[in-house]
């Protein structure tokens, strides 16, 4: 029911405004039916007088199911929900874009699911040529979300982290203790949507674990090179 960093699962949310949207047109179409004028005037302002209290909370019930609309508006129509690797997202105001190559757009990225999002992660490295990239990430994954190889044989471990605030230090650290010790990872790889805090960042550059902020990520999504981005060197890029 909930992704791992607390929020409502996608597919839920869309349930849930599907059912307020019937249940606002609903309302509305009872409404219309009815004699508007005499509502208004008469059964309304009787409303309203007598009952001060239900009235403000129906119009803060009303305002909310406005709000949902809008969202349910904004999920039909820029979602962004990635489920074939063979879609591409490029900017069509971008006229540099190369509508051959993967790109997504961060808010698509934000909009996805956690398994989406690391989906999403391993299909770059599609792109950028690695091989074998594989998202393994669930349950019992011990730190694990996507594993690839690069040119040179040496392993990747990656963790995708699609948190609303910043991973701390306590994430960084498990990771830092399962990558290379459990995984064997030559290159331990840590990706946040949403960056990380600097007690976090610190660890990271103590343990020599690769952190991808979400500056790194968006240049990543937009078509760089993953090692590019990270500044990584590799004779066979």
């Amino acid at each position: 029911m909930f992704e791992e960093d607390g929020s409502l699962d996608p597919l839920l949310k869309f349930l849930l405004y599907i059912v307020l949207t019937l249940t606002a047109a609903k309302m509305l179409w009872e409404w219309l039916t009815e004699d508007v004028s005499r509502w208004i005037t008469v059964d309304l302002w009787g409303l309203i007088a007598d009952h001060p209290w239900w009235t403000g909370l129906i119009v803060a019930s009303g305002l909310s199911v406005l709000l949902l609309l809008g969202r349910l508006l904004s999920f039909l129509l820029d979602a962004g929900i990635y489920a074939n690797p063979e879609d591409t997202f490029v900017d069509p105001s971008d006229d540099s874009a190369d509508p051959d190559v993967l790109t997504f757009k961060m808010k698509q990225l934000s909009a996805m699911s956690a398994t989406g999002f690391e989906q999403a992660c391993a299909d770059l490295l599609v792109r950028d040529g690695f091989r074998g990239p594989r998202r393994v990430g669930g349950a019992g994954d011990l730190g694990v979300d996507v594993t690839a190889r690069d040119g040179e044989d040496r392993l990747l471990i990656l963790q995708c982290k699609q948190y609303q605030n910043p991973v701390g230090s306590g994430h960084v650290q498990k990771f830092n203790g399962t990558a290379r010790l459990h995984h064997g990872a030559d290159l331990p790889i840590m990706i946040a949507l949403n960056s990380f805090t600097q007690p976090a960042v610190d660890f990271a550059q103590h343990h020599q674990l690769i952190l991808m902020g979400r500056p790194e990520l968006k240049k990543w999504a937009h078509g760089q090179h993953l090692y590019e981005v990270l500044g990584i060197q590799s004779t066979t890029q």
